[in-house]
């Protein structure tokens, strides 16, 4: 009996204190490891002001307590240490995921390498597009030209085809105008039965190889006459001729720009015999020229032959002459 209480007395104080001597160790470990943690948030919370402020982003709120530990966690601590007695209650502990780790200077600075090196992708992406493109613009520009090239041959052959349909209307008249008119020495005249106006007759016996008659002696002159005569009758119709004298009044020129000097103006009939002499001439007849400034263009009636002055943009007969 004695020996068991001896047993005791040695071993129960020394439980007991190995027991305490567990608790307390167990709550230096929190306590390093608590501190530990605040250190590490610290540490975040410093690199994450630095990464904003190299991005330029706006500095985001943070929570006082981003882990969610309760305050006054270490204060309980501290009373736990304090009390000795093996009664307490047990200790609520909160599970605590491994911390990550926080980025460092270093990482940072690769981190911005990394996002100058993705715009510097893009920006060769773009570069490569618009290399494409200028491609495709030299290729567009190459084949513009090409078709401007291909229009201006075209341009060429359509107006050398109208100068040979020109030529060949030309030929076509003047073969016309001495197989179907009268021709006297190397001048052929043809009648036209289009009412024109002088400049639009002289226009379209230009087209055709030739131009407004010009009778330039007497023998023309009957000549061309009898024909209109001929070619006309029973009427009596005013046919346009090539004469003038819309560049000064009084001054009658042909059409090629030479001077008239034969003339075959109508004049009023004589007055019967035994009229007095201050008969007046006959109203629907009288002496040409007589149209001053208003009545500049010349031409021939069908029946004598006798010219008459008219308004230019009257629409007559006209006649053309063409070489022979």
């Amino acid at each position: 009996m004695q020996a068991a209480w001896l047993l005791g007395a040695l071993v129960v104080p020394q439980l007991l204190g190995f027991s305490h001597g567990a608790r307390g160790a167990e709550r230096e470990w929190e306590g390093g490891w608590g501190g530990a943690q605040e250190e590490e948030r610290e540490r975040e919370a410093l690199m994450l002001k630095h990464l904003q402020e190299a991005l330029g982003l706006p500095a985001g709120r943070r929570d006082k307590n981003p882990e969610g530990i309760p305050e006054g966690k270490g204060a309980r601590a501290t009373e736990k240490d304090s009390q000795g007695e093996e009664g307490e209650e047990e200790a609520v502990t909160t599970p605590y995921s491994s911390p990550s780790p926080s980025p460092t200077p270093e990482d940072t600075v690769t981190y911005i390498l990394g996002r100058l090196a993705g715009l510097d992708a893009g920006l060769h992406q773009v570069h490569v597009r618009l290399h494409a493109l200028d491609t495709r613009v030299a290729e567009l520009i190459r084949g513009l030209r090409q078709l401007r090239e291909v229009a201006s041959d075209t341009r060429d052959a359509v107006q050398a085809l109208q100068e040979a349909q020109s030529r060949a209307e030309r030929e076509h008249g003047r073969l016309e105008g001495c197989l179907k008119g009268v021709r006297l020495g190397h001048k052929c005249f043809l009648l036209s039965r289009d009412f024109e106006a002088q400049a639009a007759a002289q226009a379209r016996c230009v087209a055709r190889g030739g131009s407004l008659a010009q009778p330039a002696d007497r023998q023309q002159m009957e000549t061309l006459t009898r024909y209109l005569r001929a070619a006309l009758a029973p009427y009596n119709w005013p046919v346009w001729l090539g004469v003038h004298d819309r560049r000064a009044e009084g001054l009658y020129l042909f059409e090629n720009g030479q001077r008239v000097s034969f003339f075959a103006w109508h004049r009023a009939p004589s007055p019967e015999p035994g009229a007095g002499p201050s008969a007046a001439p006959h109203p629907l007849s009288p002496n040409q020229p007589n149209g001053g400034a208003l009545e500049n263009c010349v031409a021939q009636a069908s029946d004598d032959g006798s010219w008459w002055d008219h308004e230019c943009e009257r629409r007559l007969y006209y006649v053309c002459e063409y070489p022979f």
